[in-house]
């Protein structure tokens, strides 16, 4: 019997309204764990190069980790995969709150849906069963109006993920959202949900998951929250993420004024949108299923900006994007700004670097007045940032140019536009500079999720607190190819068992394997773990490169990596060799350094024999 899982998987055809259950073998689990690692291997195996992804033919999938509800400190997360309608590569997003446990708890590990409805509809899993219901009366609704509904019709108990009108209406930089600020955020997953016209997925359930040890999860439980106490843990415990930002203008981690900006030369106020300022905003905290930390928020009600009492507090990733990218230092438009992207289901990121590269356009002529219905789209100008952000979530006049990101606006608007369109592929470029962190600008150029800062580099190495441990030395990956490559494997590990990225920086590295063996029952170490780690990123390589695309072909603005370097501030006279570093991770990962396949002699070490001929390596 498999513990840490339920063992089952639902398969959902929307076209033909048909529901089917899988149990997989347990090989398939030990191979991949869960979340994005079991989601890439069913999406590889189900769909073919090619096909739309928002077409009939996609696959995409909701799914759950060994950990996740488990009852581990941190195992909250769960991930939404599919082809990502924005950069046409691999698409990912992960989120927690309660979702994640509660689709366990409702009886399965994963649900992957495939084809397309003939009618807006939602799935309703309750205790191992499943049916479609008919959601026309919660289509155009928004996210928290959905919620609100279906919680209402189907019991309190109910947790729901569900698109909101930009997804309904395919914008490419649109997400899944669940309770009811909780976002799968990037690579365009609402879109790809809102074109098989599912709205949402709601959940309830008692099912208590089978755990092999029980009482040395109890002892590691209690072990791990009694060593809680370090710094990233004070931070994140009193402020949430939005403690350092401040101080990663003040560094250049956060890019200014569409990544042009000097840091506090040019954002000499970011203070009045960082730590205490959204503090005292804060009505009180918030945390995801039994999450120790607790770092989100829900806010008072506005008094210069209209929004109810419980909107949740913006995170550091939109802060920056609707902040520093945008120089507006007004800390309640961008608690605004953040209940227009929960409610309406948009990506901050892509949404606040959009708003970002709107401004400089009008700011340069290339946009005037006429194009943007009349609002001033200038720097640092609130009012008309929440007003241009609002029309953009409804595809509304000029909103409707901006909605699927910067790529597609620049093409549409012309003139020059595509040099402030700051993205790799399509994908808006998180707020970390890797003109800092160097590790960053790797992963945005080629993972294969471009354009992301979730997906694994050196710097997830940096940030475990104790780097070395028995069965693996961290500190063995002395070369910048193989830490990125370390740090890749590592956080698909984390990813994957569904534990939370913020969580492990809490932690030593050892209670990862410790917390995994203790549910499931298998003997983990990090060696063992390490590998399961690389064939997921082998996985995901491999899908992106089926897709005709080349990685080492991806452009990154010439303004993220310090082409030309700037002549003053944090970031001063700092340019990165990218072509040097990809190059180094390539040799590190044993890909092709043109066309970035996988080596042959990689696949069938790490058991994907199948792969080989799939992607003519």
């Amino acid at each position: 019997m498999l513990s840490g899982y339920t063992g089952r998987i639902l398969n959902v055809n929307l076209a033909e309204q048909k529901i089917m259950e899988q149990r997989p073998e347990e090989a398939l689990y030990r191979s991949v764990l869960g979340g994005t690692g079991l989601g890439v291997r069913f999406v590889f195996d189900r769909q073919g190069p090619g096909v739309d992804p928002m077409g009939p033919d996609s696959f995409m999938g909701f799914v759950t980790g060994p950990l996740t509800g488990s009852g581990t400190l941190f195992g909250t997360r769960y991930s939404v995969v599919a082809r990502s309608p924005l950069t046409g590569a691999w698409g990912e997003a992960n989120s927690g709150g309660d979702f994640g446990p509660y689709l366990k708890f409702g009886g399965y590990d994963a649900v992957f849906l495939s084809g397309v409805s003939d009618k807006p509809v939602y799935l309703f899993i309750e205790d191992g069963k499943a049916e479609l219901r008919d959601a026309g009366h919660i289509w155009s609704r928004d996210c928290v109006e959905t919620e609100v509904i279906l919680q209402q019709e189907l019991g309190k108990g109910t947790r729901v993920a569900c698109i909101g009108p930009s997804g309904e209406k395919l914008s490419r930089i649109s997400c899944v959202i669940n309770d009811r600020g909780r976002a799968a955020a990037r690579t365009g997953m609402g879109a790809v949900m809102g074109s098989k016209k599912i709205k949402a997925i709601a959940v309830r359930g008692k099912l208590k998951l089978p755990i092999a040890d029980e009482a040395n999860l109890r002892v590691l439980r209690k072990k791990y929250l009694e060593s809680l106490g370090g710094r990233i843990y004070q931070s994140l415990s009193g402020f949430g993420t939005c403690a350092g930002t401040a101080g990663a203008v003040l560094s250049g981690d956060a890019p200014v004024k569409n990544w042009s900006g000097r840091g506090s030369i040019d954002f000499p106020t970011a203070a009045s949108i960082s730590d205490l300022a959204v503090i005292g905003l804060q009505q009180k905290k918030y945390g995801c299923w039994r999450c120790p930390v607790a770092c989100g928020g829900l806010m008072k009600a506005g008094s210069s900006f209209d929004y109810d009492e419980g909107a949740h507090k913006p995170e550091y990733e939109t802060l920056a994007a609707f902040g520093s990218m945008c120089l507006n230092d007004d800390v309640e438009s961008i608690i605004k700004l953040n209940d227009i992207c929960n409610r309406y289901g948009l990506d901050t990121i892509s949404a606040g670097s959009t708003i970002a590269f709107a401004i400089e356009c009008y700011e340069n002529g290339i946009i005037s007045g006429k194009d943007t219905d009349g609002i001033e789209l200038t720097w640092g100008n609130s009012k008309a940032i929440v007003e241009m952000t609002g029309k953009l979530s409804r595809r509304e006049g000029f909103g409707d140019i901006l909605a699927d990101g910067t790529k597609i606006a620049a093409q549409k608007i012309g003139r020059g536009a595509e040099k402030f369109a700051m993205q790799v592929e399509g994908q808006e470029v998180p707020m970390h500079d890797p003109r800092r962190t160097p590790g960053w600008g790797t992963s945005y150029k080629v993972d294969a999720a471009p354009g992301r800062h979730t997906s694994g580099n050196e710097n997830n190495v940096m940030f475990i607190p104790e780097m070395t441990i028995p069965d693996f030395n961290f500190k063995e990956y002395s070369g910048r190819g193989e830490a990125h490559r370390a740090g890749a494997s590592w956080f698909h590990i984390t990813d994957s068992s569904g534990f939370c990225m913020l969580g492990y920086m809490c932690l030593p590295a050892r209670a990862l394997p410790e917390f995994l063996t203790a549910v499931t029952g298998w003997r983990l170490d990090m060696v063992s773990l390490m590998e399961v780690g690389e064939r997921i990123a082998n996985l995901r390589q491999a899908f992106t490169v089926r897709e005709g695309l080349v990685p080492t072909s991806f452009d990154v603005p010439g303004r993220i990596i310090g082409d030309p370097p700037q002549k003053e501030g944090p970031l001063i006279d700092r340019t990165l060799d990218l072509p040097i570093m990809v190059s180094d991770y390539y040799r590190a990962m044993d890909w092709d350094l043109v066309t970035g396949k996988p080596s042959r002699k990689k696949l069938e070490a790490l058991g994907l024999r199948d792969v080989i001929d799939a992607i003519g390596a």
